[in-house]
Protein backbone atom coordinates (compact mmCIF):
# COMPACT_ATOMS: atom_id res chain seq x y z
CA UNK A 1 0.00 0.00 0.00
CA UNK A 2 0.82 3.37 -0.49
CA UNK A 3 -0.14 6.69 1.20
CA UNK A 4 -0.59 10.55 0.35
CA UNK A 5 -1.55 13.30 2.57
CA UNK A 6 -2.39 16.95 1.22
CA UNK A 7 -3.76 19.79 2.66
CA UNK A 8 -5.27 23.51 1.64
CA UNK A 9 -6.65 26.41 3.42
CA UNK A 10 -10.02 27.24 1.68
CA UNK A 11 -11.60 30.67 1.82
CA UNK A 12 -14.78 29.65 3.13
CA UNK A 13 -16.58 28.39 6.59
CA UNK A 14 -16.06 24.97 7.86
CA UNK A 15 -19.75 23.77 7.29
CA UNK A 16 -19.38 25.26 3.66
CA UNK A 17 -16.26 23.35 2.46
CA UNK A 18 -17.76 20.66 4.90
CA UNK A 19 -21.26 20.53 2.78
CA UNK A 20 -19.83 20.73 -0.76
CA UNK A 21 -17.49 17.91 -0.07
CA UNK A 22 -20.23 15.50 0.59
CA UNK A 23 -21.52 16.45 -3.23
CA UNK A 24 -19.47 13.81 -4.38
CA UNK A 25 -21.23 13.63 -8.02
CA UNK A 26 -19.59 17.32 -8.58
CA UNK A 27 -16.21 15.81 -7.74
CA UNK A 28 -15.51 15.33 -11.94
CA UNK A 29 -15.73 19.38 -11.86
CA UNK A 30 -12.14 19.56 -9.89
CA UNK A 31 -10.53 16.25 -9.62
CA UNK A 32 -8.96 15.25 -12.96
CA UNK A 33 -9.36 11.58 -13.72
CA UNK A 34 -12.89 11.23 -12.19
CA UNK A 35 -15.39 11.09 -15.35
CA UNK A 36 -18.64 10.76 -13.17
CA UNK A 37 -19.88 9.44 -9.45
CA UNK A 38 -23.25 8.15 -8.53
CA UNK A 39 -24.27 8.03 -4.95
CA UNK A 40 -26.46 5.16 -4.51
CA UNK A 41 -27.61 5.22 -1.31
CA UNK A 42 -26.48 7.52 1.97
CA UNK A 43 -23.00 5.36 2.34
CA UNK A 44 -22.74 3.89 -1.07
CA UNK A 45 -20.81 5.75 -4.67
CA UNK A 46 -20.18 4.18 -8.03
CA UNK A 47 -17.23 5.71 -9.27
CA UNK A 48 -15.72 5.83 -12.70
CA UNK A 49 -12.42 7.32 -13.11
CA UNK A 50 -10.15 7.19 -16.57
CA UNK A 51 -6.37 8.29 -15.68
CA UNK A 52 -3.87 8.50 -18.07
CA UNK A 53 -5.98 5.93 -20.05
CA UNK A 54 -6.40 3.99 -17.85
CA UNK A 55 -10.44 3.08 -17.10
CA UNK A 56 -11.73 1.98 -13.43
CA UNK A 57 -15.14 1.46 -11.90
CA UNK A 58 -15.40 0.64 -8.17
CA UNK A 59 -17.63 1.23 -5.26
CA UNK A 60 -16.78 2.96 -1.94
CA UNK A 61 -18.10 3.03 0.79
CA UNK A 62 -18.43 5.77 3.51
CA UNK A 63 -17.46 4.40 6.92
CA UNK A 64 -17.56 7.59 9.36
CA UNK A 65 -19.07 10.76 8.18
CA UNK A 66 -19.47 13.28 11.20
CA UNK A 67 -20.50 16.94 9.85
CA UNK A 68 -18.15 19.80 9.90
CA UNK A 69 -15.07 17.66 10.57
CA UNK A 70 -15.10 14.35 8.64
CA UNK A 71 -15.31 11.70 5.54
CA UNK A 72 -13.94 8.78 5.31
CA UNK A 73 -14.05 5.71 2.58
CA UNK A 74 -13.08 2.34 1.78
CA UNK A 75 -13.53 1.07 -1.97
CA UNK A 76 -15.48 -3.02 -1.47
CA UNK A 77 -16.03 -4.00 -4.93
CA UNK A 78 -14.41 -2.75 -8.56
CA UNK A 79 -10.60 -2.55 -9.96
CA UNK A 80 -9.13 -0.02 -7.13
CA UNK A 81 -8.17 -0.33 -3.78
CA UNK A 82 -7.69 2.44 -1.36
CA UNK A 83 -9.42 4.16 1.65
CA UNK A 84 -8.89 7.41 3.00
CA UNK A 85 -10.49 9.96 5.07
CA UNK A 86 -11.20 14.02 4.40
CA UNK A 87 -11.14 15.99 7.82
CA UNK A 88 -12.16 19.79 8.27
CA UNK A 89 -10.54 22.00 10.32
CA UNK A 90 -11.94 25.25 11.19
CA UNK A 91 -9.22 27.97 10.78
CA UNK A 92 -11.61 31.25 11.72
CA UNK A 93 -15.00 32.24 10.91
CA UNK A 94 -14.35 32.05 7.41
CA UNK A 95 -11.31 29.98 6.79
CA UNK A 96 -11.33 26.70 6.64
CA UNK A 97 -8.05 23.42 6.48
CA UNK A 98 -8.80 20.58 4.53
CA UNK A 99 -6.59 17.06 4.69
CA UNK A 100 -6.98 14.27 3.15
CA UNK A 101 -5.22 10.99 3.53
CA UNK A 102 -5.13 7.95 1.30
CA UNK A 103 -4.09 4.48 1.14
CA UNK A 104 -3.75 3.27 -2.26
CA UNK A 105 -2.73 0.26 -3.92
CA UNK A 106 -1.23 0.53 -7.26
CA UNK A 107 -1.78 -2.48 -9.39
CA UNK A 108 0.35 -1.77 -12.97
CA UNK A 109 3.77 -1.52 -13.62
CA UNK A 110 2.90 1.99 -15.12
CA UNK A 111 0.65 2.74 -11.50
CA UNK A 112 3.53 1.91 -9.35
CA UNK A 113 6.38 3.86 -11.38
CA UNK A 114 3.55 6.85 -11.17
CA UNK A 115 3.49 6.35 -7.12
CA UNK A 116 7.13 5.89 -7.05
CA UNK A 117 7.41 9.25 -9.31
CA UNK A 118 5.23 11.23 -7.37
CA UNK A 119 2.24 11.33 -9.72
CA UNK A 120 -0.10 10.37 -7.04
CA UNK A 121 0.80 13.17 -4.43
CA UNK A 122 1.35 15.74 -7.38
CA UNK A 123 -2.92 15.01 -8.92
CA UNK A 124 -4.09 14.77 -5.00
CA UNK A 125 -2.70 18.12 -4.10
CA UNK A 126 -3.83 19.48 -7.74
CA UNK A 127 -7.35 18.21 -7.02
CA UNK A 128 -7.26 20.20 -3.63
CA UNK A 129 -6.16 23.31 -5.20
CA UNK A 130 -9.01 23.22 -8.12
CA UNK A 131 -11.12 22.56 -5.22
CA UNK A 132 -10.17 25.84 -3.38
CA UNK A 133 -10.77 27.36 -6.69
CA UNK A 134 -14.33 26.04 -7.05
CA UNK A 135 -16.02 26.63 -3.35
CA UNK A 136 -14.20 29.94 -3.11
CA UNK A 137 -15.17 30.59 -6.74
CA UNK A 138 -19.02 30.08 -5.70
CA UNK A 139 -18.94 31.05 -2.36
CA UNK A 140 -21.65 28.61 -1.33
CA UNK A 141 -21.80 25.03 -1.24
CA UNK A 142 -24.06 23.47 -4.22
CA UNK A 143 -25.90 21.24 -1.71
CA UNK A 144 -25.56 19.37 1.44
CA UNK A 145 -25.60 16.15 3.25
CA UNK A 146 -25.75 16.71 6.92
CA UNK A 147 -26.66 12.88 7.99
CA UNK A 148 -23.84 11.34 9.68
CA UNK A 149 -22.26 7.46 9.75
CA UNK A 150 -20.53 6.61 12.86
Amino acid sequence: MSQVEESIEVGVPVHTAYNQWTQFETFPEFMSGVERIEQRTDTLTHWVTNVNGVHREFDAEITEQIPDERVAWTTIAGEAKQAGAVTFHRLDESHTKVMLQMDFHPDTVTEKVGDKLGFVKRQTKGDLERFKTFIEERGRETGEWRGAVI
